[in-house]
C-alpha cells in the first residue's frame, strides 16, 4: 500500500474516532441534561402559608384568669396546647369511660380511620410511577396461517407456537408531572389526617358535653321533682284554708295554675334527657335498647382549672380544620403543576426480551431469542386549548383553595375569641346565680326560724322552698353551660391523636 493511501486511511479513522468522540459527548450532555431536568418540576413549589404574628384573640386582650364562686380561679396557659386526653381534666371516672367506649366502638371515628388508611395506601400506589414497570409473560397457542395474506402461494400450515418474554417500562418524568401527582396524594393524606383528627376531638367532645347535659338534666329533674311535692303540699293547705274559710277561691286556683305549669315542664326536661342518652348512645357505637345511660351526677363532674390557650400562631399548626384546609391548598397547588407538565412531552423507556419457539424443546435456543429496546415520546401539538384551560381551571382551584384556607383561620380565631368571652360570661353568671341560690337559702333559713317561733305560717315557708328550688334549678344549668364552654375551649384548641394505631403527627 502507498504512502498516499496510508495517510487517506489515517485521516478517516480519526475522523470516524473525532466522530464517535463528538457523539458520546453529545450523548453524555443530553444524559446530563435529562438528569437535571429530572430534579426539577414544573408548577409552583408550595409554601405553608405565614403563621399570624398576633399573640391575641379578642381586640381588648385575653384574659388570664377567671374567678369562680369556689374561690378557685380557671388560670390559661398561654403558649400551650391541650393535653391528648384533654378530659380527664374533668376528674370523672364515669365521663372517662365514656370517651373511652366512644374511641372504641363510634363508627364515624372508624369511617375516618379507613379513609386514612386508603389515602395511605393511594399514596403508595402512585409512588410506583418512579419504578420500572417490568412484567412477564408466557403463551402456549397452536395456531393455522394463511401465507396468501403475505402474497405467497405456498399452502397453508399448522403449528405450535411458545413464547416466553419479559419487559420493562420506564417513564421519564423530565418535567414533574408524576412528581406533582403522587406530591397531591401525599397532601391529600395530610388532609385526611387532619380530617380524622377533626373527628376526634369532636368525637370527644360531643361526649363530654353529653355526659355533661344528661347530669345536668337529672339535676333539674330532681329539683323540680322537689318543688312539685312542695306544691302540692301548699294547695293541700290552702285548700282547708278555703275550707275553713281564711283563703279566697282565687288564691287556691292560682296555685293550682302554678303547679300545672311547674308539672308541664317535666315531659320536654325528660324529653331532652332521653335525647341525650339515645345521642350518647350513637356516639358511643350502640343502639339506644343495648346501651346503659350511666348515673352521673353532676356535682361528680370538677370544672378544670388549667385551660391550654395556644398562640394563634400555634392555633393554625394544629388546629384540625385549618390543618385540612392547608393539606386542601397543597393539593390544589400541586395540581398546576400536573395541569402544567402535561403542555410538555412526555418520554417513556421500553425493552422487551424473550424466546419464542414451535416446539418447546428449542425454546432455550439462542435462534429463538428475541428483544426489543427503544423509546416512545408524545408532545401535545393541538388540543383545541384544552390544556391551557385546565391549567387556567388549576390556578383557580388553588386561589379557591386559598380563599377557604383563609376563611377557616377567620372563623376558627372568631370561635376561641367567642369562647373566651362566653367563659367570663358564665363566671359572671354563675356568680349572679350563686348569690340568688344563696339569698334564696337565707330567707328560707329565716321564715322556718320565724316559723317555728310562731310568727310566720307553714304556707310562707314552703313558697320561700319552692323559691331556693328554682334558684337553685337556674344554677344548675348556669354550672352545665360552665363545664359544656371549656369542653369548647379545649375542642377548639385542636389536640393531638392517642388512640389506636395510626400515627397522626
Amino acid at each position: 500500500m502507498s504512502t498516499l493511501v496510508k495517510n487517506i486511511v489515517r485521516k478517516k479513522n480519526n475522523a470516524a474516532i473525532q466522530g464517535y468522540r463528538r457523539g458520546e459527548t453529545l450523548l453524555v450532555s443530553f444524559g446530563i441534561s435529562l438528569f437535571l431536568l429530572s430534579g426539577c418540576a414544573v408548577g409552583p413549589d408550595f409554601v405553608r402559608p405565614e403563621a399570624p404574628k398576633g399573640t391575641r384573640y379578642t381586640h381588648d386582650g385575653d384574659p388570664k384568669e377567671i374567678a369562680t364562686v369556689d374561690g378557685l380561679p380557671q388560670h390559661f396557659e398561654n403558649g400551650a396546647g391541650p393535653a391528648a386526653n384533654w378530659w380527664h381534666s374533668f376528674n370523672s371516672t364515669q365521663l372517662n369511660a365514656a370517651v373511652s367506649a366512644g374511641l372504641a366502638d363510634n363508627p364515624g371515628l372508624q369511617a375516618a380511620e379507613a379513609s386514612l388508611r386508603q389515602s395511605q395506601e393511594n399514596l403508595r400506589a402512585g409512588s410506583g410511577i418512579f419504578y420500572p414497570q417490568i412484567s412477564a409473560s408466557f403463551a402456549e397457542v397452536r395456531e393455522r396461517n394463511s401465507p396468501s395474506t403475505i402474497g405467497s402461494s405456498l399452502p397453508a400450515s399448522i403449528f405450535n407456537l411458545t413464547t416466553l418474554s419479559s419487559s420493562v417500562s420506564y417513564a421519564l418524568d423530565i418535567f414533574g408531572g408524576q412528581r406533582r401527582a403522587v406530591e397531591g396524594l401525599a397532601a391529600q393524606v395530610d388532609r385526611q389526617r387532619a380530617l380524622t383528627l377533626g373527628t376526634y376531638m369532636m368525637l370527644t367532645g360531643n361526649i363530654v358535653n353529653t355526659t355533661i347535659a344528661i347530669a345536668a338534666y337529672h339535676a333539674q329533674l330532681d329539683e323540680s321533682l322537689q318543688m312539685i311535692a312542695l306544691e302540692k303540699d301548699q294547695i293541700s293547705i290552702a285548700e282547708k284554708q278555703y275550707q275553713a274559710g281564711i283563703t279566697t277561691y282565687g288564691a287556691l286556683l292560682a296555685l293550682r295554675l302554678q303547679l300545672k305549669a311547674l308539672e308541664a315542664t317535666l315531659p320536654p326536661l325528660s324529653q331532652k334527657l332521653s335525647k341525650a342518652e339515645h345521642l350518647l348512645a350513637t356516639l358511643e357505637g350502640k343502639t339506644p335498647a343495648e346501651f346503659q345511660p350511666p348515673a352521673l351526677l353532676l356535682k361528680d363532674i370538677s370544672l378544670p382549672r388549667q385551660l391550654p390557650l395556644s398562640l394563634p400562631s400555634e392555633l393554625v399548626r394544629q388546629r384540625p380544620d385549618i390543618l385540612a384546609a392547608e393539606a386542601q391548598l397543597h393539593a390544589a397547588s400541586a395540581g398546576i403543576g400536573v395541569a402544567t407538565a402535561a403542555l410538555f412531552p412526555s418520554i417513556t423507556l421500553n425493552a422487551s426480551y424473550g424466546q419464542a419457539s414451535q416446539t418447546t424443546g428449542n425454546l432455550l435456543n439462542s435462534t429463538s431469542n428475541l428483544w426489543s429496546l427503544g423509546g416512545n415520546v408524545t408532545a401535545p401539538l393541538f388540543k383545541g386549548g384544552t390544556l391551557r384551560a385546565q391549567r387556567r381551571a388549576a390556578i383557580d382551584a388553588y386561589q379557591q383553595s386559598f380563599a377557604s384556607y383563609k376563611q377557616t383561620v377567620l372563623a376558627a380565631f372568631a370561635e376561641v375569641a367567642s369562647i373566651l368571652r362566653a367563659l367570663e360570661h358564665d363566671a359572671e353568671l354563675l356568680q349572679t346565680e350563686a348569690a340568688a341560690v344563696n339569698d334564696a337559702r337565707i330567707a328560707m333559713n329565716l321564715l322556718k326560724a320565724n316559723y317555728q317561733a310562731g310568727t310566720a305560717n307553714y304556707l310562707q315557708v314552703m313558697v320561700t322552698d319552692i323559691q331556693y328550688s328554682r334558684a337553685k334549678i337556674s344554677y344548675l344549668q348556669a354550672e352545665a353551660q360552665q363545664l359544656q364552654d371549656t369542653t369548647a375551649l379545649f375542642v377548639a384548641m385542636g389536640g393531638k391523636w392517642t388512640n389506636g394505631s395510626l400515627s397522626l403527627k
